[in-house]
């Protein structure tokens, strides 16, 4: 057996060009024969020392434990990172070379070429391995267990095991460093450079007297990695494909920042900053670029900057919380100067209604509308009951005396109807307000408070579960640690409790309060009529606008109920959810033009029950456009924007008399055939409606064409710019008609003029977008604008907010100058 062992081997040397790998692959084909174990010759143990490099092979039978010794030094985190490279021409994931590191507490593992996401291999790599413990905390694990032997430093052993199961030798390099500038210091910026199998992280330890840290990351560059702040464990998870599973992480093209609370990190008192570059862009872009050969790309290196950042203090946050509380509180302060001013001088000249007539009803003097004196208009329909009454007998008398006529009077249609039959009166050249007032007070009181009370019921059916839905996404957030499901300024986001960015739902406040207080006003408003008419009948019947306070009222509470849901959508934005962010903003739009118009309609304007039921359509087209904003639904929506807008203005230029149905379209057609386009009979409406037709259908083409992602902020621009064209028009018309616009209206119209360019231009500061990935949102962060708390986006809260509370300070307020006017002599417009 000895002989024949013998000469197999010199076959081998003298016919091999390469004897050693012949006689490698001859043992490891005949180890039962020959009695060969891989223990007998194959480990070899290496001391090795920081800071140089070892180039070897290793193979099935060859594999190397490298042997590092480190003292750490007293009272200091110090961190090692290995460095280990290949060829990959020789380095296959079939026979990749294995790395192994034990330390005192972990284990860490991973092979050349390392390969990520099943695609990208990378034949360099570089970990950094858990730090060692200092000596005071490993004194303290040794008091506790009894075993203290006293302080000092102590030295770690660190052993590097790297094998293979290639029958042919691989060739590697290795190098072990001590990481410098471990620890990161607070606002001290620190460079770094990563590529994705190379990743590094750091250690950041809160100093005394600061509970709350901002972790900023910049690059110039827009390659996607990930941010992520985990605790204090071994290993730590620093590649692509565990990152996630623990601590908090945000995708990053160009900006990143991640707010830490010394209390979320549970009984520690510092947490890593880990960095991983990803190995493509997808997560970050969502689009993925086509992947080149193995070995063939260009590496890639991210540089960036990572600072950390002290966040404000209890004491400035409370601080910005009250000013914000005390600035609106001022509003109520305001209304209540105001209306100690009015009523003083109420008190000291008398009121409106103390200056009116008495009761007309049964004053055979008071002027009658089928007198003639008041061409084109009529009275109220008591009145012109009464007027037929008297007028009968006198023309009957005069038939007799000044007429030979054989005609029965009775016979003689004299148009009594003119002034009961709406498709009669309504069909006057010039039309007014008491035309359109004829239908009982009561009555239309009850049809205007449906809209309050169900806008009472939408809000709570509508509103609890967006509460629970943003409070699961929150839960949510919190248990992944995963903050791209939500679209913050993380630049100023401040958190409490279990708002991650309680700034941006806080600022929301002012929609409720100012909403409760035009409530307020409205409520005082009402009861001051109520008390009026008690005084005097004839002040509801004849004279000034008619006083209806359920628009009002809704609109109030539309106002509160933003905030409220504005709130709701801060807590955790994106684009699944926007639509609560505008739901409330269509309904708001919406009856600011209802109320517009029932101020001298009052007879014709819709009910509630048509006004939400159309609100929830257009809240069903925003939600689609979002979800499904393909190019069918925009050329559908277009034409359902057009037809509407015609169909809407028939139905306002003949005041109601059609009816709004699909055969709208066919009597349109049928008046354009047969009466063409001659001049028109209303001539005030005509133009109104022109103007705003070119409006709605150059915006419906805009939408057509270019087909924004956000459907619902667009839909919400149609319906705000129809409500600055109506505005416009009914102010425009007041001052044609020569009606006064008294001193209050005009300072309300100045200041929400003003309010409103202030408030536009911070709504254009886009710092989100849900339209993009979560990485490229985060690159329109911008930090705290002011108070070192509030955002620009948190400043259009703010300015929205009281521009809306103005507008309806007009609405309420615009009509003042007509109380003491006759109803009969108030055009309608």
């Amino acid at each position: 057996m000895p002989r024949t062992v013998c000469l197999i081997l010199y076959a081998f040397f003298v016919t091999s060009p390469h004897p050693s790998v012949a006689l490698s692959n001859v043992l490891s084909k005949n180890r039962v024969n020959v009695g060969w174990t891989p223990q007998a010759h194959g480990n070899q143990r290496i001391g090795a020392e920081f800071g140089q490099v070892y180039n070897n092979t290793v193979s099935v039978n060859v594999s190397h434990t490298y042997r590092f010794t480190y003292t750490d030094k007293t009272n200091q985190t110090s961190a090692i990172r290995i460095h280990v490279s290949s060829s990959y021409k020789n380095v296959t994931q079939a026979y990749p070379i294995l790395f192994v590191v034990r330390q005192q507490r972990s284990i860490l593992s991973w092979q050349v070429p390392l390969v990520l996401q099943n695609v990208f291999e990378y034949f360099s790599v570089s970990r950094t391995l858990c730090p060692v413990i200092d000596t005071d905390e490993e004194a303290q694990v040794a008091i506790g267990a009894g075993t203290a032997v006293g302080a000092g430093p102590k030295d770690q052993i660190i052993s590097v095991d790297v094998s293979s199961f290639s029958d042919v030798p691989q060739f590697y390099s290795l190098n072990a460093s001590v990481v410098e500038q471990f620890v990161l210091e607070t606002e001290v910026s620190l460079d770094v450079n990563v590529s994705a199998s190379e990743p590094k992280y750091y250690k950041y330890e809160f100093p005394a007297g600061i509970d709350s840290v901002v972790v900023h990351a910049l690059s110039e560059d827009s390659l996607c990695m990930v941010l992520s702040i985990q605790n204090l464990h071994c290993p730590v998870f620093d590649l692509d494909r565990n990152v996630e599973f623990t601590g908090e992480y945000q995708t990053m093209t160009k900006k990143a920042a991640i707010t830490v609370q010394r209390d979320q990190l549970k009984g520690d008192n510092a947490f890593y900053v880990v960095i991983v570059l990803n190995p493509n862009d997808f997560e970050c872009s969502g689009v993925e670029k086509i992947v080149p050969p193995a070995g063939a790309t260009k590496k890639r290196i991210k540089m960036l900057t990572v600072t950390v950042q002290q966040s404000i203090t209890d004491d400035e946050f409370y601080k910005a919380v009250f000013a914000t509380l005390g600035a609106f509180l001022s509003f109520y302060l305001a209304a209540f100067i105001v209306h100690c001013i009015y009523h003083y001088i109420d008190n000291r000249y008398g009121s409106n209604e103390d200056i009116l007539p008495e009761e007309e009803s049964d004053n055979p003097s008071a002027p009658i509308s089928a007198s003639g004196a008041n061409y084109g208009t009529t009275q109220t329909t008591e009145s012109s009951a009464a007027a037929n009454n008297m007028v009968s007998p006198v023309l009957t008398s005069q038939a007799h005396h000044d007429s030979d006529s054989s005609l029965d009077e009775t016979d003689i249609d004299l148009l009594q109807d003119a002034d009961s039959e709406k498709d009669v009166f309504r069909t006057k050249t010039f039309l007014y307000v008491a035309d359109l007032a004829r239908k009982n007070r009561k009555v239309l009181a009850k049809k205007y408070k449906l809209y309050h009370w169900s806008l009472i019921t939408v809000a709570i059916f509508y509103g609890l579960p967006v509460i629970q839905l943003v409070i699961t996404y929150q839960k949510v957030l919190h248990v992944t640690g995963n903050e791209d499901i939500c679209y913050y300024n993380f630049l100023c986001a401040h958190p409490l409790g279990v708002l991650s960015a309680f700034n941006n739902v806080f600022s929301n406040a002012g929609y409720i309060l100012l909403g409760i207080l035009f409530l307020g006003l409205t409520w005082r408003r009402d009861f001051l009529n109520k008390k009026a008419i008690e005084n005097n009948s004839i002040y509801e019947k004849k004279y000034g606008i008619p006083q209806h306070f359920g628009l009002f009222y809704a609109m109030g509470l539309a106002l509160a109920m933003e905030g409220v849901m504005s709130g709701c959508y801060h807590v955790c934005p994106s684009y699944s959810n926007f639509q609560f962010d505008t739901a409330f903003m269509y309904v708001i739009a919406v009856l600011s033009m209802l109320k517009i118009y029932q101020t001298r309609h009052p007879d014709i304007s819709a009910t509630a029950y048509a006004t939400y039921l159309v609100l929830a359509f257009i809240i069903f087209i925003a939600v689609i456009g979002v979800v499904y904003g393909t190019v069918w639904f925009w050329l559908i929506l277009t034409i359902i924007h057009v037809l509407a807008s015609i169909a809407l203005s028939a139905q306002i230029y003949y005041m109601g008399r059609w009816q709004l149905n699909l055969g709208v379209f066919k009597r349109i057609w049928n008046i354009c055939k047969t009466d063409g386009c001659g001049r028109p009979v209303y001539m005030d409406r005509m133009v109104m409606l022109v103007i705003a037709n070119v409006a709605n259908w150059s915006l419906a083409i805009y939408g057509m064409i270019t087909q924004p992602k956000d459907a619902a902020s667009y839909l919400l621009a149609v319906f705000i710019i129809n409500l600055l064209l109506y505005t416009t028009f009914y102010i425009v018309m007041k001052l044609r008609f020569r009606e006064k616009i008294l001193l209050l209206p005009v300072i309300y119209i100045i200041l929400a003029a003003v309010t409103w360019g202030f408030a536009l231009y911070f709504f254009m500061s886009k710092l989100t977008t849900w339209e993009v990935t979560p990485a490229m949102s985060r690159e329109g962060n911008k930090e705290c604008f002011v108070l070192d708390f509030y955002d620009e986006h948190d400043i259009w809260h703010f300015l929205s907010a009281i521009a809306l509370f103005l507008s309806f300070m007009i609405l309420l307020t615009l009509d003042d100058d007509l109380i003491r006017k006759p109803r009969d002599k108030i055009p309608v417009f």
